[in-house]
């Protein structure tokens, strides 16, 4: 019976002291960040089975369409000119003269079309593996990522900042946007609620307050512009990545999280 009350009150006194240690470790600072992404300028470069796949359907749908002006009217100039072969038709040479034929306009659009040129897929940017430019990996989402001091040392990572007294998660994001990357940058925001969730733990030194911090994620476009940043101690470099080289510049649990939300 003794033993047996001894092993209850051990038992409730582990409860209160794992009680205890849970309570004076609940606080968490709450941060906000931002995915910012470049998407695409161009389509994907089709594989060889995309592209006899492609070719199938303009054979199809050539095949399906009806004729074009360009087509009739060719059709019409060859029966005029077998007529006036045969002597069947009265010609106006005057009218002949001013009269543009079907083929002055095929020879026309052949020569257009010998000027024409495919603007590259590739910018010189890509050739010096400019990672701060937008104009570069044109058929890929790019990822912006700066580089900011979280306790006292320096991480890749998406924008973000605390969250202050009186603001909404949505009005942290953007604060953050514009105090790491500048006000030149334009971005359009998807919504008011976050996509993604991460939390990691402040070192024990650091645990003054809170243990850890929660970075709720917002996704948005850029628009237009590019960013400025400030070099200071909590501010330095910043690229644009497409998703491979993103995860293999971030952290890995880190990493982990934005994954679950990328496209």
């Amino acid at each position: 019976m003794l033993r047996r009350l001894t092993q209850i009150s051990v038992q409730q006194l582990v409860r209160k002291k794992s009680t205890a240690a849970c309570s004076s470790k609940d606080k968490w600072d709450l941060f906000a960040g931002v995915l910012v992404e470049r998407l695409p300028v161009v389509s994907k470069t089709l594989n060889p089975l995309e592209q006899q796949f492609q070719a199938m359907l303009s054979h199809v749908e050539y095949e399906k369409s009806l004729k074009s002006d360009f087509e009739l009217k060719n059709e019409r100039d060859l029966v005029q000119t077998e007529l006036i072969k045969q002597g069947k038709m009265q010609v106006d040479l005057d009218d002949t003269v001013a009269k543009q034929t079907a083929q002055d306009l095929k020879d026309a659009y052949t020569e257009e079309l010998k000027k024409f040129q495919l603007a590259p897929r590739t910018t010189a940017d890509d050739a010096n593996n400019k990672a701060t430019s937008t104009d570069r990996c044109l058929e890929d989402i790019l990822y912006l990522v700066v580089k900011q001091k979280l306790g006292s040392q320096q991480h890749l990572v998406l924008p973000q900042g605390q969250r202050e007294q009186g603001e909404s998660m949505r009005q942290t994001a953007e604060r953050v946007l514009r105090e790491q990357c500048g006000n030149e940058i334009q971005v359009v925001f998807y919504g008011n609620a976050p996509v993604g969730f991460h939390k990691y733990k402040y070192p024990i030194k650091e645990r003054t307050q809170s243990v850890g911090a929660k970075v709720f994620f917002y996704r948005a476009s850029l628009r237009s512009g590019n960013v400025v940043v400030k070099r200071s101690e909590t501010s330095g470099t910043y690229e644009w990545l497409p998703k491979e080289a993103l995860n293999q510049k971030l952290n890995t649990a880190y990493a982990e999280s934005i994954n679950k939300f990328l496209i």
